[in-house]
């Protein structure tokens, strides 16, 4: 469970919600099906945390829940994004992570 600040709130967040996470300064904000919320750590502080089978870093400021990848599309310009499940936005995949994707 993740305790997460929306508002003047605390919400608790499974892990299993959880869609991807976004660095934003010192802070990360949390992207769910529903919203986001906000956690007072960094990325860094983070990752050591989340089991690395179920959360994929996949941009030096995001790492995505696997199980919530759609897709992932490749542009023109041989650049990768990500589709979520449940989520309209894609996600950039930096060319360190790029490996990640090449069989699927």
């Amino acid at each position: 469970m993740i305790r997460a600040a929306v508002g003047n709130q605390v919400r608790m967040i499974a892990m299993a919600e959880v869609v991807y996470f976004e660095a934003l300064d010192k802070y990360v904000n949390v992207v769910t099906q529903d919203g986001a919320a906000l956690i007072r750590t960094s990325l860094k502080e983070l990752l050591p945390q989340l089991d690395p089978q179920q959360f994929w870093q996949v941009h030096r400021g995001t790492v995505v829940n696997a199980a919530r990848i759609d897709s992932a599309v490749r542009d023109e310009a041989g650049k990768i994004s990500l589709k979520l499940r449940a989520r309209s936005e894609q996600l950039r995949v930096s060319p360190l992570y790029a490996h990640l994707f090449r069989q699927m």
